[in-house]
């Protein structure tokens, strides 16, 4: 077992999207076998749950021209894409062949890795601004038309992630923190350019949320800058969780575990 070191993290490879064990991705960090299964029936009971809530999203919106609009929907496109990337690598494994790395991870990982990076702090993110910031808004009952959907969107959307995370067996690197900052500026983006192009939201407001209104500048970008660092902050306690979960694995193993490399090379 390494010790924690943070400088090892802070080198250029740690961007990238290689690893030495892609069985780590297909496989709980809980196993002492190398089987796929449980975490394949996790991982589908996760897609499928996700996938139903985000049907549901869209039968019951009533405004659904505006769907998209939302950072809370572009949240959980994620978690759906995240849980469905991540059933499909452990439904490989398990049907056909071990996943082999020899010439770096396969497109499909890489793709998972990258979702999984954002969609956890993001579903964090929603989450707390939800119910923290937003829910204080003379307007909170505009944004949740069906109450247990509410709670499924804005709630449970962290659960799944949530349980992603513990059971989860491969990294995440500190480094890692620019892809979901990134996501962040795309949507913000998105906001702007939808505001300059007369957009509104489903009640003819010129903004999609209270609290980012570009028609108040300065107020926006004190929450938008916020936001980010929030976010960044979700960023690390994901890390801090995964080192946390491989240490807790590595202590009730008998066996060699794996183990979370955020904060040091791999092995």
């Amino acid at each position: 077992m390494e010790s924690v070191n943070c400088f090892k993290d802070c080198r250029w490879r740690m961007c990238l999207l290689e690893h030495s064990s892609p069985s780590e991705f297909y496989v709980s960090c809980w196993q002492n076998s190398h089987l796929s299964r449980p975490l394949l029936l996790l991982r589908l009971f996760l897609f499928l749950f996700s996938a139903c809530v985000c049907v549901a999203s869209l039968i019951l919106e009533p405004n659904l021209a505006y769907w998209l609009i939302y950072f809370t929907h572009w949240g959980f496109l994620l978690i759906v894409g995240t849980s469905g990337f991540s059933t499909a690598i452990s439904a490989y494994a398990y049907f056909r062949k071990p996943i082999d790395a020899t010439f770096g991870l396969p497109w499909y990982v890489k793709t998972y890795w990258v979702l999984y990076n954002i969609a956890i702090p993001v579903a964090f993110l929603i989450t707390v601004f939800y119910w923290g910031i937003l829910k204080s808004s003379k307007q909170l009952h505009n944004y949740a038309p069906n109450p247990v959907l509410d709670i499924m969107l804005h709630g449970i959307n962290s659960v799944v992630m949530f349980v992603e995370l513990v059971f989860s067996g491969h990294a995440s690197r500190l480094l890692h923190i620019m892809q979901p900052l990134f996501f962040a500026l795309a949507y913000l983006l998105f906001t702007v350019v939808y505001y300059y192009a007369g957009g509104q939201d489903p009640w003819g407001n010129a903004f999609i949320y209270p609290v980012i209104d570009w028609s108040k500048p300065e107020q926006t970008m004190v929450v938008v800058t916020l936001t980010a660092l929030f976010l960044a902050l979700m960023h690390l306690l994901v890390v801090a969780v995964a080192s946390a979960r491989d240490a807790i694995c590595r202590r009730l193993r008998t066996t060699a575990g794996i183990y979370n490399d955020g904060f040091g090379d791999e092995s």
